[in-house]
């Protein structure tokens, strides 16, 4: 049984939020009521952060406004793969992903991309298809809501541990009302066209984007699920 037809006893328990949130890669076109998009936003609020400082910015796309970033950052992205010598033109705010990777993180970053790509039938050295479904992330994977997450330039890295918890928040007070996301970080590297088409400041940096909507069930990629490590594997106890 797939995660999105698993039965859920009390989707709305946290317990079960947390369980059946995964990153969903295909959205229906159906919008989202006003309320609950300010409902789930209120509750992510509730996240922690130091000092109470809540240094979260959120900018939340539909319409018009979501179809004209999407078409700004498809056309980058297709002419950065015709001209690499543009890479220095699109440079993310922060480093999200180590500039090496190790193992056993190599690892799991390499066995996930073998899995998505292999589940939709994309092998290797089909750099178009490659293509096509990396820019998918550029579209929002046709979620009716974009939202966008930007951060003060003064404030440290803490506040990108406080962002995180707020951005669960969001991702699971989502999941409890019949809602999927997928937080995306690809949008980072073309931060500079998002930060103007979103009006922000020259104080703010990306910090990331996100895809939310209702999922398409009929989807092939939706089926795939990522594997977790048992707790014995991350814990150590001390006494």
């Amino acid at each position: 049984m797939s995660q999105l037809n698993a039965l859920i006893p009390d989707p709305s328990s946290v317990d079960a939020a947390i369980e059946n949130r995964f990153c969903v890669r295909a959205f229906l076109p159906d919008q989202v009521p006003r309320e609950m998009l300010e409902e789930v936003l209120r509750l992510a609020s509730r996240a922690p952060s130091g000092s109470n400082a809540q240094p979260w910015k959120v900018y939340v796309l539909q319409g018009a406004a979501k179809a004209g970033l999407v078409e700004k950052t498809c056309a980058a992205h297709d002419a950065l793969r015709e001209h690499p010598e543009l890479e220095s033109k699109f440079r993310p705010d922060y480093d999200y992903y180590p500039r090496s990777w190790v193992d056993p993180y190599r690892a799991r970053r390499r066995q996930n991309g073998l899995s998505l790509y292999g589940l939709l039938g994309i092998g290797k050295g089909e750099s178009d298809k490659m293509h096509a479904q990396h820019q998918r992330n550029f579209k929002f994977f046709d979620a009716p809501v974009g939202l966008m997450f930007t951060l003060d330039r003064g404030m440290g890295q803490g506040s990108l541990m406080d962002y995180g918890m707020f951005m669960q928040n969001l991702m699971v007070a989502a999941r409890a009302r019949g809602l999927h996301s997928c937080a995306q970080a690809a949008w980072n590297t073309y931060s500079s066209i998002v930060l103007e088409h979103i009006g922000a400041g020259p104080q703010e940096m990306l910090v990331c984007g996100m895809s939310l909507g209702f999922p398409d069930k009929d989807a092939l990629v939706n089926e795939f699920s990522t594997p977790r490590d048992p707790v014995q594997a991350f814990t150590h106890w001390l006494e």
